[in-house]
């Protein structure tokens, strides 16, 4: 096996990169995977054979009691009982195949006591799910079983077979191992040939085995992420809970930001220019040249102060952009950048206005980046529809090393993507070129 060393630009140190040099198919039978999964095999046949006959017995015992009132509650504990050995396969799953299966959905009850928890489990299509693992997982861990653990005996037994052949004429009385025999004819493998062929055929059976046992596994791979998972629905509920509550944080955090800005920005030159015009008013019958140079002053602080407001709005939601749409939009953000930046937007027509207020503001705060912190001379910006996908581009010839996961500015772009099924992409070596591409579902044409 050789050593190689790279260099991580994300952490700085050097890692280790290791090259085998036996290929994959013969290293596979002694790799730690294979063990692990033949290992998964022979412990699913007792395992299942015990969810089996408790699912059975469980639910046999409260279909028998449903005429009386206990029926009910057995079959509810047996339906508690297998959730319960669901998330133990979950955990089989996730040590010996290294299967990561998020949890299924919690029980949900409507009220409190021990009816209502009854109710939930009935309810919950989790637990009729891994009542049916327990009912169909059976029959395939037996037949895997068997065709595992026969192809790994025989080829290790096939493939040792010249260190082992001599116990048959030493304590059986014949030749070798016996291929075929009858009343008047036999044939043992005795001959360094026939041993020698016999060893290569375990050793092609050994081979094998190790992908055999991968196919197999991959069907329990399926069985437990389908049945013992989540739902696609739940799964999508669960991520809709987490985008909302990502778009609640990033709203809180824009309010705090406008308010922010208003009261260190514009509030306070409003401030200071009423105290200046109350000054000038008290000395305009005194001294109405100073009253004159104040209320000048004041004429420059009132400018200033709207082009705050003006700057502002126009991060929240500017009027070009609802007029004249992104092209004049982000023309403008890009005459505002340190460098010369190249805008193309091809687009048929114009998205939902949400779509297009989180595409200018990606835009705006890439350009931002770009100018405080790329060191670079030019940039491009490139907008275009591909289907129902909305996609944005902004590349630039600086030094690069933006890092999505360093928790900058990118990871809360990322986020406010995300909550409206976005995707931000990052391609930023150290050295650059930083190449940032923005994923957004197009939504609601609009005229």
């Amino acid at each position: 096996m050789a050593t190689d060393y790279g260099y991580d630009s994300g952490l700085g140190f050097p890692e280790t990169v290791r090259r085998h040099r036996l290929p994959a198919g013969l290293r596979a039978p002694f790799e730690g995977r294979t063990w692990r999964e033949f290992g998964y095999v022979l412990l699913s046949l007792p395992i299942s054979i015990l969810m089996f006959t408790y699912a059975v017995t469980m639910v046999s015992l409260g279909a028998g009691l449903l005429v009386t009132f206990l029926g009910i509650p057995v079959f509810a504990a047996g339906l508690a009982g297998c959730r319960g050995l669901g998330a133990l396969e979950r955990a089989r799953a996730r040590g010996l195949l290294g299967l990561e299966v998020a949890d299924p959905e919690p029980l949900r009850t409507r009220g409190s006591g021990f009816m209502a928890w009854i109710g939930a489990v009935l309810k919950s299509g989790t637990s009729w799910r891994t009542l049916l693992y327990s009912v169909l997982h059976l029959p395939w861990a037996l037949f895997s079983f068997v065709v595992a653990v026969n192809f790994w005996v025989y080829g290790w037994a096939l493939l040792t077979y010249p260190l082992w052949f001599w116990v048959f004429p030493a304590y059986a009385g014949q030749d070798g191992l016996q291929l075929y025999g009858d009343q008047t004819h036999s044939v043992y493998l005795d001959n360094p040939f026939e041993i020698g062929v016999t060893a290569l055929v375990g050793l092609l059976f050994t081979l094998a085995t190790p992908w055999i046992v991968r196919a197999l596994t991959t069907v329990d791979r399926v069985m437990v992420h389908g049945l013992l998972g989540p739902t696609r629905l739940s799964a999508r509920v669960v991520e809709l809970e987490s985008d909302r509550g990502v778009v609640v944080d990033t709203a809180a955090a824009d309010l705090r930001r406008i308010e922010r800005d208003l009261h260190d920005g514009a509030q306070a030159r409003l401030v200071a220019l009423a105290m200046d015009l109350g000054l000038a008013k008290e000395k305009l019958t005194e001294d109405p040249q100073a009253a004159a140079r104040m209320v000048d002053e004041a004429h420059g602080e009132v400018k200033t102060a709207l082009q705050e407001l003006r700057d502002l709005a126009r991060g929240i939601h500017p009027a070009v952009l609802t007029d004249r749409g992104l092209d004049a939009a982000l023309s403008s953000v890009a005459s505002r950048c340190t460098v010369p930046v190249q805008v193309e937007v091809d687009l048929p027509s114009r998205p939902a206005p949400a779509i297009e207020g989180i595409a200018y503001f990606t835009v705006s705060e890439l350009l931002q980046n770009v100018s405080k912190h790329a060191r670079a001379t030019g940039a491009a910006v490139d907008v275009w529809r591909v289907e129902d996908r909305l996609l944005l581009q902004v590349v630039d010839n600086g030094v690069g090393g933006a890092d999505v996961s360093a928790g900058s500015g990118l990871a809360g772009l990322a986020e406010r993507l995300d909550a409206v099924d976005g995707i931000l992409v990052v391609d930023s070596p150290v050295g650059g070129p930083t190449r940032v591409t923005a994923e957004l579902p197009w939504r609601g044409d609009r005229v």
